[in-house]
């Protein structure tokens, strides 16, 4: 059994990584990232948080979450995220209950300051360039790309190249 402990801050922001059974390109289909936002935005309502960057590929999704003032429980909304999602995208379940969606887990690491939030929102944006989906983030379709150049974060040619701030990284 693993020895890995969570972090858990209250109002903390987190980076997670989240990624398919068996990476299977579940999120190759529009529909379900559509059944993905839907969820998110249900949990949203009920359980708040904020999601700074995102990016969603075939396989897996990158994000910064914050959550609210006193709260700390982030896994709890990615088990409704995961449940909501699964049931709508594969609506068989297995022997034990499972459907096969989602690995079981997911990686999280908490923010730790404004370079951290920094290198990890570019890592997300960069995510589809990495995997050579497209040559520019803001040719992908499922990420908080363009917001971020509407807001005058990134210049929308940004990406061309790999930051050198984040060639290190790998949170796959």
């Amino acid at each position: 059994m693993s020895e890995y402990r969570r972090i858990y801050q209250r109002g903390g922001s987190y980076f997670f990584t989240l990624v398919t059974h068996q990476r299977k390109p579940l999120f190759s289909d529009a529909n379900h990232v559509d059944i993905l936002r839907r969820a998110m935005r249900q949990v949203m309502s009920t359980r708040p948080f904020t999601i700074h960057a995102i990016v969603v590929l075939p396989d897996h999704l990158h994000c910064i979450m914050q959550l609210p003032d006193g709260d700390a429980d982030y896994s709890s909304r990615w088990r409704e995220i995961k449940k909501a999602v699964s049931r709508q995208i594969a609506p068989l379940s297995n022997e034990r209950n499972e459907r096969m969606v989602w690995q079981r887990r997911f990686w999280e690491h908490a923010i730790r300051d404004e370079n951290d939030w920094q290198r990890h929102a570019d890592y997300i944006h960069y995510n589809p360039v990495k995997h050579g989906l497209v040559t520019r983030p803001a040719l992908w379709p499922w990420t908080s790309f363009h917001k971020a150049v509407e807001r005058g974060i990134y210049d929308p040619e940004w990406g061309l190249q790999e930051p050198p701030a984040i060639s290190h990284m790998d949170c796959e």
